[in-house]
């Protein structure tokens, strides 16, 4: 029996209902369509306006794609798995203080050492502390759930949001005794930014996500089983345990080298993550986190020439994108979206 039968099953429906509820179209023409759209995308934003030598327009311009597609994708399915893991689609990786994390350890480096050091201070080395800080934070409150206290998924979900919420106020107290010419120079580091990424650390970056994602592509086909529960998991034989702490670990890379990499982006992962649910028809993680990878694409590079050539950078990319997301968030609650 396949997993998309014991999906449909589940949840006590058709294939009929299933077919109106997700659209007309099968998931090979939907990924299609969205991968012709992320190539649109790409080929104007590196062609629109360009004036100037092609040596320096592909080169320049292709950096900030690059790291859009990596950000994107790493985002995208980080939050897919995520939200299969916790059966949940309005939960993002972000709830587990990620977020809170970057902003302390940024706030700490210009309290103590000043905007200027932070300026001068070498990004291969602030990226690696700050993806270790992340690595270590998530680590250890894995390791301490499950192999001490042998917790539940649910209460380290609730864990985090605690400890991002500690995080974010001890964040917010550092901040409101700063200089205020520090806390201007410290606000530029709460908006995601794919327009300074260096090249030596792009091309870290690069080697890493890819060895992560390929990890969880791998794991797309245990994502099906995990997405039917627990019980109904254990039931097919799948190491529940050993299989969430590895999809955990494989989300903590994802965003810890994304936030790293460019910043916080809090509801990016939902807004894409929630509209390949809506148009891919299909339960199917290879699937679905394809669709969500294209999705974000689309959105990060269309968006980002919308920035550039129509409002002329007279606003941040993240802030539209959170608005949005903050919107698709409302709505789902709003809808009870929960799996």
């Amino acid at each position: 029996m396949s997993g998309d039968t014991l999906l449909h099953g589940r949840r006590g429906t058709g294939s009929a209902q299933v077919r109106r509820r997700w659209g007309r179209f099968s998931p090979a023409v939907s990924l299609s369509v969205l991968l012709v759209l992320a190539l649109l995308a790409i080929a104007l934003f590196m062609t629109l306006d360009a004036r100037g030598s092609w040596s320096f327009i592909i080169p320049f311009r292709g950096r900030k794609v690059l790291g859009m597609i990596l950000v994107g994708t790493a985002i995208a399915a980080s939050t897919v798995m995520f939200q299969t893991i916790t059966n949940n689609r309005i939960l993002t990786p972000s709830i587990m203080g990620f977020d809170s994390l970057y902003m302390l350890i940024q706030t700490c480096l210009v309290f103590f050492l000043g905007s200027a050091s932070l300026v001068q201070l070498d990004r291969n080395l602030l990226f690696v502390i700050q993806v270790a800080a992340m690595m270590l934070f998530a680590g250890g409150l894995f390791w301490w759930l499950f192999m001490v206290a042998n917790r539940s998924l649910h209460l380290l979900v609730l864990v985090g949001i605690v400890l991002g919420l500690m995080l974010r106020n001890f964040t917010s107290l550092l901040q409101r005794v700063m200089d205020p010419v520090e806390f201007s120079v410290l606000q530029d580091a709460g908006f995601a930014s794919f327009n300074a990424i260096p090249r030596d650390l792009l091309l870290i970056s690069t080697v890493l996500l890819a060895v992560v994602l390929f990890l969880a592509w791998r794991m797309r086909f245990t994502l099906d089983i995990l997405a039917l529960g627990r019980d109904m998991a254990i039931g097919l034989g799948i190491n529940y345990r050993r299989s969430v702490m590895v999809a955990l670990g494989i989300i903590t890379t994802l965003v810890a080298i994304s936030t790293a990499l460019v910043g916080p982006i809090t509801f990016f992962g939902l807004l894409v993550a929630n509209l390949a649910y809506v148009l891919v028809r299909s339960y199917r993680h290879g699937v679905i986190i394809a669709a969500a990878a294209l999705l974000a694409v689309i959105t990060l590079v269309g968006g980002q020439l919308a920035l550039e050539r129509v409002f002329s950078f007279d606003t941040s990319l993240s802030v539209i994108i959170e608005f949005t997301g903050g919107i698709v968030f409302i709505v789902l609650l709003l809808r009870g979206a929960v799996r």
